[in-house]
C-alpha cells in the first residue's frame, strides 16, 4: 500500500522559508544591479546624444554672430519709403544699359528685361550661366536695358546667416558706390554661390570676392554698415521692400528666377542660351 509522505516539521518549514527569502533577496539584488546598468547605459547614451546636438548647434552657429540681425525685421515697407541705391530706378530695380554701368536708365523704345533673382538660388545660377553673356551682348548692341531685382526669399536656407539679404545688400552698396563694378560683382557672387542649407559665404568671403571683382576697398568696407541705431544692414530695408514688391509684380509667377520682357513674364526655357535672346530680339521688332 502506498504510504503518505510525512508532513515537514515546523523547523523544516522555517528553514525552507529562510532559503526562499535569501533567494528572493538575491534575485532582487540582481534586478537592481541590472536596472542600474540599464540606467547608466541610458544616461551615457543621452549624454552622447546631447554632445552631438551641441556640436551640431555650434557648427550651425559658428561664424553667424557677425551676421545675425543683418536682415530687416521692422514693419513692412514699400520701395518708395526706403533708402535705395542712388542708381536704382523708381521701381527699385538696378538698371544696366549699353555701358554696363548700374544706373543707366532705359531710353524710350528700349526693350526692358527685368530679372528677379536670389543669390542663394541654384536655378538663378543656372540662368546666369546660360544668359548673362547674351544679355551683355544685347545690352552693348543698344536698345535693351536689363533691370536687376536682388531678392531675399531664401534667407531661410542659409542656416541663420541671412546670406540672401547680405549678398543683396552688398550688391546694392556696389550699385550705389561703385556702379561700374556692379556687373562684375554680380557675376562673382553667382560664380561662387554657396549651396542651399549651408551657412552661405561669410562677410569676409564676400568682401574678398568684391575686391577681386574690382570693387574699391572703401566701398567693400561699407558692406557691414548698419542703419544708425539698428542691427540691420544699410540696404536691408530696400531688399525687404524689393522682395515684397516682387510678389506684386509677378503674381502667380512669383519665384526665382523670373524674367519679364516689357512687363510680361517670359515662359520659355531660362536655363539654355538662346530662347530668351530670341524673345528679346523679337520684342525689339
Amino acid at each position: 500500500m502506498p504510504t503518505n509522505d510525512p508532513r515537514p516539521s515546523k523547523a523544516e518549514r522555517r528553514d525552507e522559508a529562510r532559503v526562499k527569502a535569501i533567494q528572493m533577496r538575491e534575485q532582487q539584488k540582481k534586478r537592481e544591479k541590472r536596472n542600474r546598468l540599464i540606467a547608466i547605459s541610458g544616461l551615457v547614451a543621452a549624454v552622447a546624444v546631447l554632445a552631438v546636438v551641441v556640436v551640431l548647434i555650434l557648427g550651425q552657429t559658428k561664424g553667424t554672430t557677425a551676421t545675425a540681425g543683418a536682415a530687416y525685421t521692422g514693419d513692412a515697407v514699400k520701395i518708395a519709403d526706403v533708402a535705395k541705391p542712388s542708381t536704382a530706378a523708381a521701381s527699385g530695380a538696378i538698371p544696366l544699359g549699353a555701358t554696363g554701368v548700374a544706373g543707366e536708365k532705359a531710353a524710350t523704345g528700349d526693350v526692358v528685361v527685368s530679372v528677379y533673382f536670389d543669390y542663394m538660388c541654384p536655378y538663378c545660377h543656372e540662368f546666369e550661366k546660360a544668359n548673362d553673356p547674351e544679355l551683355a551682348t544685347l545690352r552693348a548692341a543698344g536698345g535693351v536695358s536689363v533691370e536687376y531685382h536682388p531678392l531675399s526669399i531664401l534667407d531661410r536656407l542659409s542656416s541663420g546667416t541671412e546670406f540672401s539679404t547680405r549678398a543683396a545688400n552688398d550688391a546694392a552698396v556696389v550699385a550705389d558706390k561703385a556702379p561700374d563694378k556692379f556687373s562684375a560683382f554680380n557675376t562673382a557672387l553667382f560664380a561662387n554661390q554657396p549651396a542651399e542649407n549651408s551657412q552661405g559665404l561669410s562677410d569676409a568671403e564676400i568682401a574678398k570676392l568684391a575686391v577681386t571683382a574690382g570693387v574699391p576697398q572703401a566701398v567693400v568696407d561699407q558692406f557691414t554698415a548698419t542703419v544708425p541705431g539698428k542691427s540691420w544692414r544699410t540696404f536691408a530695408p530696400y531688399v525687404s521692400a524689393l522682395t515684397a514688391q516682387a510678389s506684386v509684380d509677378l503674381g502667380d509667377s512669383y519665384g526665382t528666377p523670373t524674367v519679364r520682357i516689357n512687363g510680361t513674364v517670359f515662359k520659355g526655357d531660362l536655363y539654355k542660351a538662346g530662347p530668351l535672346t530670341q524673345a528679346i530680339i523679337a520684342a525689339k521688332g
